[in-house]
């Protein structure tokens, strides 16, 4: 089909953008990456910064290069808003930051928990439990930095400064301070117990809880790797991704994260674990729900609906 040249009309949402036109042309047959980049150039902001919806049904218009004006719906006339996001930062560096806290909170809290408020004086070594979860922790988090370095495609460049605060608190104060001072701190926890002197049941629990983060862990790097094939570098194209129990749920990556959670709440038996795996799964369970209605409505008939998007039976 012969392309077009449209004429938009445009108009701001939120705080009025400088420079914005009233209109704008652009062929049926350009991209909406395109329609991106004649928006940011004609207010002079950086293209991450802006966000593009129809005035028809408030839809967002994809930043792609894999979406046409005319596969977006836009016609002749069409309105759209353009709202300024406001200041901007890399998805892949706001991980990086929030979970940077833990790694560098539970060892400094660990070989400092002598020096540590409320703290007995002299304080006794730590237990074998308090290395393990400080073990535990550190490669829980390690593993998540390696995979955002590696393995992780966004399929947005940024997302809005302000949230990399809200983003690492979560991380730095319930799982970064909240837990350490919480496990290590000289007997205020399970975990400062001796594990010769636990009782037969409390040494299954931490075998068992070991293996939960063992196999946790393992699924939730396998489920990345599916999803990491399923799209292109710089694409924001998704594929359904499919194995490792994408069959069974939405989101089997949530409940495999959940399930090495569970394995390290298990081995520390501290209280601030159970909470931050209980805040994290509830979370993960609301993510889940709308990467379903995502996937139906962008996969359509080919999408089999899941009835079940984070643990059969449960979520």
């Amino acid at each position: 089909m012969a392309s077009k040249t449209l004429t938009l009309q445009v108009r701001p949402r939120g705080k009025p953008l400088k420079k914005l036109g009233e209109e704008t042309t652009i062929a049926s047959n350009d991209s909406g990456a395109e329609l991106y980049k004649r928006i940011a150039a004609q207010c002079g902001v950086s293209v991450h910064r802006t966000r593009i919806t129809k005035g028809s049904d408030g839809q967002l218009v994809p930043n792609s290069t894999e979406y046409t004006i005319e596969r977006t719906g836009l016609r002749d006339r069409s309105t759209i808003y353009v709202k300024d996001l406001g200041p901007q930062i890399a998805w892949r560096t706001v991980f990086i930051v929030e979970y940077l806290g833990p790694l560098l909170i539970h060892p400094l809290i660990y070989y400092t928990r002598s020096y540590l408020p409320f703290s007995p004086r002299p304080s006794t070594p730590p237990s074998t439990l308090q290395t393990l979860t400080l073990a535990l922790t550190t490669l829980h988090f390690l593993k998540r930095e390696l995979e955002t370095l590696f393995v992780h495609r966004f399929s947005s460049s940024t997302m809005p400064l302000r949230n990399v605060f809200k983003n690492s608190a979560h991380y730095w104060l319930l799982a970064g301070l909240l837990i350490a001072y919480s496990v290590y701190v000289p007997g205020s926890s399970p975990a400062a117990t001796s594990y010769d002197a636990l009782r037969p049941l409390a040494r299954a629990r931490v075998a068992l809880g070991l293996a939960f983060y063992l196999a946790g862990e393992l699924g939730n790097a396998a489920t990345h790797l599916e999803l990491r094939s399923l799209r292109a570098r710089g694409s924001a194209a998704r594929g359904i991704p499919r194995g490792w129990g994408f069959g069974a749920v939405t989101c089997p990556n949530y409940a495999f994260e959940t399930l090495a959670w569970i394995g390290m709440w298990a081995v520390s038996g501290s209280w601030a674990v159970a909470a931050f795996t209980a805040v994290a799964a509830s979370t993960m369970a609301v993510w889940a729900r709308k990467k379903e209605r995502r996937y139906r409505r962008e996969f359509g008939e080919g999408y089999a609906p899941k009835r079940w998007v984070m643990v059969p039976g449960v979520v």
